[in-house]
C-alpha cells in the first residue's frame, strides 16, 4: 500500500530534474532575466527582465528591512487589530492599539499617535453600528496614552510641549473637524459626479434619464459611500460627546449648521441632524441650553411644513420632535451591540 505514495513512483524533484538535467534539488540557473528559455517549444524564447515596479521577495530583491514603526507597518497592524476588536474582546485589543500609539515616545511629532487615530475614524464612519465601541476605545486611549508622547509643534499657553492625553484630545478635536469638513465636501462633489454621469449617459444615448437613472454607476457608489460615511462621522462625533470628550458647544455648533438652510435644506442634512440630535439630544436638553434646544425645534418643525421636502425628511423630523416630547426616551435605546453574554442573559429573561 505504502509503495503507491513512496519509492515505486518518482518524486517530484527528480521529475523537475530531468526536465532541467540537474540532479534533484538543484536550482535551474538558465531560467534567467533576459535569457533563453531552454526545452522543447520554447526555441529562441527569452524572459523580459523584473520591471523596476514588480513585486519580489524582500530578501531576494535586496531590499532592507521595513521599519517596524512605518507608516505602512503601523497601517497594517492597526487595522488588523481595529478589525478584530469586538465588546468581548475589547479590553485586550484596545492594550495592544495602545502600545502602538505609545510608540510616539520615539518621535517628537507625534506621527504614529495621528495615524492610531486615522484609523479609528475610518474604522468609526463606515461603520456607525460599532461606533459607542470605537468611542469607548478613543476615551481609554485619551486617559492611558504615555505622558511622554509630545508634539513640539502643538504648544500649550505656557509655550511647553503639549503631551499624553491633552494631545491625543487635541489630535481627536482636529480630526474631527477636518473630517466633518472634507466629508461635506466629498459628499457634495459625490453627487454632483453622478448627476453629471447620468446626464452624460442621457446625452449619448439620446433619451431622457429616469429618476434613478445614476444608480450602478461608479458615481453613484462613491455618493453612497460619501452619505454612509457622514452619517457614520456625525453618530461617532455624538459618542464622543457623550463620553465627554467633545463640549457642548461643538454640538450645538454642529446642529446650527445643519439647521442653517430652512428654505430648500438638503437630505442628506436633515439625516444628520436627526441622527445627531437623537445621540447627544438627552445630554444637551438641559435648563441651561433649553432656550437653543427650542429654537432648534421650532427650525426643525418649519422644515416639516415646508411643502418642498420629502416625506422621508418630513418624518424623520416628527420622529427627534416625538422622541424629545417623551424626554428623550426611547423603545431602541438598547438596541445596539451586545456582548453574547448579555444576548444569553435577555434570552433568559424571556
Amino acid at each position: 500500500m505504502g509503495g503507491a505514495f513512496s519509492s515505486g513512483g518518482r518524486n517530484k524533484s527528480e521529475r523537475g530534474s530531468k526536465r532541467r538535467g540537474g540532479p534533484p534539488g538543484e536550482r535551474d540557473e538558465s531560467r534567467k532575466p533576459g535569457g533563453h528559455v531552454t526545452g522543447e517549444g520554447f526555441e529562441g524564447a527569452t524572459l523580459e527582465p523584473r520591471s523596476e515596479t514588480g513585486w519580489a521577495p524582500t530578501v531576494i530583491a535586496g531590499a532592507t528591512v521595513t521599519d517596524p514603526n512605518s507608516v505602512e507597518m503601523v497601517q497594517r497592524k492597526v487595522k488588523a487589530l481595529l478589525n478584530k476588536l469586538t465588546l468581548e474582546k475589547f479590553d485586550s485589543i484596545s492594550k495592544q492599539i495602545l502600545e502602538w500609539a505609545n510608540k510616539s515616545v520615539q518621535e517628537t511629532d507625534g506621527r504614529i499617535l495621528r495615524q492610531v487615530i486615522a484609523l479609528i475614524f475610518e474604522k468609526a464612519t463606515d461603520e456607525a453600528t460599532w461606533s459607542e465601541m470605537y468611542a469607548r476605545l478613543c476615551r481609554f486611549l485619551m486617559e492611558s496614552v504615555s505622558t511622554e508622547v509630545r508634539d513640539e509643534s502643538v504648544k500649550a499657553a505656557d509655550g511647553t510641549p503639549v503631551t499624553g492625553g491633552a494631545l491625543f484630545r487635541k489630535y481627536l478635536l482636529n480630526r474631527c473637524q477636518e473630517d466633518y469638513e472634507q466629508g461635506k465636501e466629498a459628499d457634495d462633489k459625490a453627487k454632483k459626479d453622478a448627476n453629471d454621469a447620468a446626464k452624460k449617459e442621457a446625452e449619448d444615448t439620446g433619451k431622457e434619464p429616469a429618476g434613478e437613472a445614476e444608480l450602478l454607476s461608479e458615481e453613484y457608489y462613491a455618493a453612497q459611500k460619501a452619505k454612509r460615511r457622514g452619517l457614520g462621522l456625525v453618530r461617532f462625533i455624538g459618542e464622543l460627546y457623550r463620553l465627554s470628550m467633545l463640549t457642548e458647544r461643538i454640538m450645538h455648533e454642529c446642529i446650527k449648521k445643519l439647521l442653517a438652510n430652512t428654505e430648500n435644506p438638503e437630505e442628506e442634512d436633515i439625516e444628520s441632524l436627526c441622527r445627531l440630535l437623537t445621540t447627544v439630544g438627552k445630554g444637551l436638553d438641559n435648563a441651561k441650553a433649553k432656550q437653543h434646544m427650542d429654537v432648534y425645534f421650532s427650525r426643525m418643525r418649519t422644515i416639516a411644513d415646508n411643502p418642498k421636502v420629502t416625506s422621508r425628511m418630513r418624518f424623520m423630523i416628527m420622529d427627534v420632535v416625538d422622541l424629545r416630547a417623551s424626554r428623550w426616551q426611547s423603545k431602541q435605546e438598547s438596541a445596539g451591540p451586545k456582548t453574547i453574554s448579555q444576548i444569553h442573559a435577555e434570552a433568559q429573561k424571556q
